[in-house]
């Protein structure tokens, strides 16, 4: 069972930057894909961006050009660098992980999740 550790949310003026950490219990097969999405209350929850284990990476519209996502498997870390933050780039950040999750992102049901780490743009 992989264990899922968000760190790094905080409040932010816009265009300012923040950068989300995600460490992981483990790197295996279950964590091939790994992403990152947002949820705001009452509302669904949207996909941002998902890396795999060979680096193939996608993002969301909103986002590109704006956000980076990597991973460092040495360290189990997967991360999500955020500049020229804007106000509806507030929301709860979700770190996910799952083998093949990837490949249907950002439809699929992921099967790990983290606790979240708020992000607040003003």
């Amino acid at each position: 069972h992989v264990q899922l550790v968000e760190s790094g949310g905080g409040s932010v003026q816009s265009s300012g930057s923040l950068r989300l950490s995600c460490v992981a219990s483990e790197v295996s097969s279950s964590t091939n894909c790994m992403a990152w999405f947002r949820q705001i209350p009452g509302k669904e929850r949207e996909g941002v961006a998902a890396i795999d284990s060979d680096g193939q990476i996608t993002y969301a519209d909103s986002v590109k050009a704006r956000f980076t996502i990597s991973r460092d498997n040495a360290k189990n870390t997967l991360y999500l660098h955020m500049n020229n933050l804007k106000p509806e780039d507030t929301a709860m950040y979700f770190c996910a992980a799952d083998e093949i999750g990837c490949d249907y992102w950002p439809l699929h049901e992921y099967n790990y999740w983290g606790q979240g780490t708020q992000v607040t743009v003003s």
